[in-house]
């Protein structure tokens, strides 16, 4: 109990003998101290002490040497505390600044890695993982071969990932509102929106792990939509079912919802036979 009460005291002493110092460097006029103070304390990653000594480098050293990497190191500084937006924008600012600089690659990097980290759960709105995907792909178009072309490539994968999985959200949704109209607009119907939020999701993403699941909610839907249609408009729509059917067993013959898919045929021809 000794020791460890000892060891404490010895912990809030350094450290306040580094804010005192801090607070010293921060106030100083000698802005090579200052700068390398900075440096210094980027480098052990104290980012808390760093980034606010680089907020004024930045304006103080702008037009010298230094302000190269004085930028740089505010934006990963930023980024180090988990302050991503902020970090994407000093990034962007490093890389309009210094398109050839020394930095200049992981900048364009971290541009994308940084709305990467930023962008939100599937459910959610998903401007920021398109914007994200827009930093990527930048950047792999100005460094086709750059050193982080391999990992860029699987953030792209992820947010697309992402945007896919938001898709699929917005379509389960429309299918569990099912005959639900208190939503739905210009006689609209939330099977038939179902239905075309999954097949644009398909066409967008044909090689999606989750095109079975729209493809599920497709098939569900069209047979919901032909029992709840007009006697004018039932017997297409479970033709349409039953097709849709079909296609679901062909293309997925050991699908769990097989049975529901046989199921929905039978239903259907009960329909469409007489």
């Amino acid at each position: 109990m000794k020791k460890s009460f000892l060891i404490g005291i010895c912990v809030a002493l350094l450290l306040t003998s580094c804010a005192h110092e801090y607070n010293q460097v921060y106030k100083t006029t000698d802005n090579n101290y200052k700068y390398e103070f900075a440096k210094e304390c980027f480098a052990k990653g104290k980012y808390g002490f760093a980034v606010p000594l680089l907020q004024d480098l930045v304006t103080i050293e702008k037009g010298t040497d230094n302000a190269e990497e004085c930028l740089y190191m505010l934006a990963m500084g930023e980024y180090g505390l988990k302050d991503y937006e902020a970090a994407s924008e000093t990034f962007k600012k490093y890389y309009q600044t210094y398109p050839r600089g020394r930095y200049a690659e992981m900048a364009s990097f971290y541009i994308g890695q940084s709305l990467f980290e930023g962008t939100p759960e599937a459910r959610l709105d998903q401007t920021p993982t398109i914007a994200a995907i827009a930093a990527f792909q930048d950047y792999l178009d100005i460094f086709p071969e750059g050193k982080m072309k391999s990992t860029a490539q699987q953030r792209l994968f992820d947010l697309q990932d992402k945007l896919i999985r938001k898709e699929y959200l917005n379509a389960k949704l429309y299918y569990n509102l099912g005959s639900y109209f208190g939503n739905c607009t210009s006689g609209g119907n939330n099977y038939e929106a179902c239905i075309i939020t999954a097949q644009n999701a398909l066409n967008d993403y044909p090689y999606s792990n989750l095109r079975e699941d729209f493809s599920i909610l497709i098939m569900k839907s069209k047979y919901e939509l032909a029992q709840m249609s007009v006697e004018s408009k039932k017997l297409q729509r479970y033709q349409d079912a039953e097709d849709e059917c079909y296609g679901f067993i062909n293309e997925y013959p050991n699908s769990k919802e097989r049975k529901t898919a046989e199921d929905f045929i039978k239903k259907c021809k009960e329909i469409t036979k007489d």
